[in-house]
């Protein structure tokens, strides 16, 4: 099957509108308004869970403050806990346009009356914005500092490749997970859902390193991939084997997230059916 079409609309999708890409809107205004969404799920289990037992007083009035801090802690948090660990300066200490535009945008989010709560008919179409947001930062924002690192070794060492990409999608939601910063209860120090039992198979966990890896080999990123890519090119009867260009591996692991992202949605919403230790597993 061609992935033209595909390419093509991805192509499109990144386009530069001054000053930023059509895609990093997308993103923007998709995770402020899913944040919207699970603070207010949250609230109302926490008011089923307090129905009767005059608990409720332990819900704080929501400040948009708190969770401003919580959006920039998501989509930065990760950037500054890898860049001293690189030796880089994280991208919000550059310049302030960033952070703007996500406080901008949560402000708008925040002024809706009214939002539709998460459900199978608007979370499986978004799979696919998800898969376009979520390979430009894999694919497009997370290799360049590691593979053009000064220090010769970090740069052709792929486990700085996926330890960084790791860290950078994830860093941000294990710090507000464990600072309880989307609950309508005051902030506390509580175990991350990624370090629960099952926490691991959370394909934002696990997903992270294997597409930054596939880009990589697809591309042949650093040394140890290009060799790679030959050794199970051999194995599998191949000749020798030339790197995809970036454009096109970059679809094509678009592809693969929007498939990840569509069937955990259909899973979320119970249209697979779980069976004993998969019934275990939380998948997010």
């Amino acid at each position: 099957m061609s992935l033209q079409p595909f390419i093509s609309l991805y192509q499109y999708a990144v386009e530069p509108i001054a000053p930023v890409y059509l895609v990093r809107y997308q993103a923007v205004f998709r995770l402020c308004v899913a944040l919207r969404q699970m603070r207010e799920n949250l609230h109302a289990k926490h008011c089923q869970r307090t129905a009767g037992q005059n608990k409720l007083a332990l819900a704080e009035e929501r400040s948009f403050v708190r969770d401003a801090c919580a959006l920039l802690t998501i989509v930065f948090g990760g950037e500054a806990i890898i860049g001293p660990l690189l030796g880089i300066t994280p991208s919000f200490m550059f310049s302030g346009v960033s952070p703007g535009l996500y406080i901008a945008a949560q402000a708008i989010v925040e002024y809706i009356p009214v939002l539709p709560p998460m459900s199978l008919g608007t979370e499986l179409p978004l799979s696919l914005v998800d898969g376009f947001t979520r390979a430009m930062l894999l694919c497009t924002l997370v290799p360049p500092p590691v593979v053009t690192h000064t220090s010769p070794v970090i740069a052709s060492s792929p486990w700085s490749l996926l330890l960084t990409s790791f860290v950078v999608t994830n860093g941000g939601f294990f710090i507000t997970n464990m600072f309880s910063f989307m609950e309508p209860t005051p902030l506390t120090l509580t175990t991350p859902d990624e370090l629960k039992p099952y926490g691991w198979t959370t394909t934002d966990i696990w997903s992270a390193p294997l597409i930054t890896g596939l880009y990589a080999l697809l591309t042949h990123a650093q040394p140890f991939w290009a060799e790679l890519h030959s050794v199970i090119s051999t194995s599998l009867g191949g000749g020798k084997v030339s790197p995809m260009d970036p454009e096109s591996a970059r679809a094509l692991c678009a592809l693969i997230l929007a498939v990840f992202f569509s069937t955990r949605t259909v899973k979320n919403f119970g249209l697979i059916w779980k069976k004993s230790v998969a019934e275990k597993i939380k998948i997010q």
